[in-house]
């Protein structure tokens, strides 16, 4: 790791200065954001892919260059049920989930980044309750038409205040492939903090560093991508907020993933 003597950049969660490098991939162009046929001659944007490791918390994070609603807007490229191991692999989870906690038809299941309904379609399908948080509108709008109710804003503090005043609470709250998109860590997270109910249960899916640096997976950096996490950085993060992990799965998911289950502190 190179250190670099005066710090550009500070950490997302706690704030100390980065001063380690963890790779430099040099310029590149947004990865989703295809060239339409009529800009094919006119200059394409490139923005740095050059990650840091926090020497405090450990959180290796890429500088928020490009802005998120410059990645995730209304043309968004990744539609999640174009992939059908992933809709297996959703499937499997709603029913592992059903097995395990027993959720009845009186509760609300709630997934941020729902994009177009590929896992909520399936607690729709046994009588459960859903609502999707989706900031891409051609995702949500696909997620619609499956009569999966969509908010179409990005999630934050802001907006889990705005459900809580209409008493609007997760008994299942889902993370999928989100948290490593997020550039404002500390508001997410704060806003899960808010719209979980007393006893209920989150459960995130993210890439795991220990893959990437052990399968040289240097292709799942890239922008969209602002954050990439070990469990132990994972495990510090929700705790600062008041959430405890009480389990964890590796599962086979982008070359190697971690699945979290936590709950609010003093859920017992």
């Amino acid at each position: 790791m190179k250190k670099h003597t005066k710090p550009l950049y500070r950490c997302r969660f706690c704030a100390k200065p980065l001063t380690h490098t963890f790779v430099d991939l040099g310029m590149t162009p947004l990865a989703n954001s295809y060239v339409k046929k009529e800009n094919i001659q006119k200059p394409e944007n490139f923005y740095p892919l050059h990650t840091y490791v926090c020497n405090h918390c450990f959180l290796v994070q890429l500088p928020e260059h490009a802005p998120a609603k410059e990645i995730f807007n209304q043309e968004y490229a990744y539609f999640s049920s174009y992939t059908l191991s992933w809709l297996e692999h959703a499937k499997q989870y709603t029913q592992m989930m059903q097995e395990r906690f027993q959720f009845s038809k009186k509760v609300l299941v709630i997934e941020i980044a729902s994009n177009d309904g590929y896992l909520l379609q399936y607690f729709k399908q046994v009588g459960i309750p859903v609502l999707g948080i989706e900031p891409t509108i051609n995702t949500a709008s696909v997620a619609r038409k499956k009569g999966i109710k969509t908010i179409t804003q990005f999630f934050g503090k802001d907006l889990a205040k705005k459900l809580k005043k209409k008493k609007i609470e997760a008994k299942l709250l889902i993370g999928n492939n989100v948290l490593a998109h997020v550039p404002n860590l500390n508001d997410f997270i704060s806003g899960m903090k808010l719209l979980l109910a007393k006893d209920g249960i989150i459960t995130m899916e993210f890439p795991h560093l220990l893959k990437l640096i052990a399968n040289n997976q240097f292709d799942t950096i890239y922008h969209e991508h602002f954050s990439y996490f070990s469990f132990l950085a994972v495990q510090k993060i929700f705790a600062h907020h008041g959430i405890t992990l009480f389990d964890v799965e590796e599962i086979p998911t982008h070359g190697g993933s971690l699945r979290i289950f936590a709950k609010h502190k003093d859920n017992k």
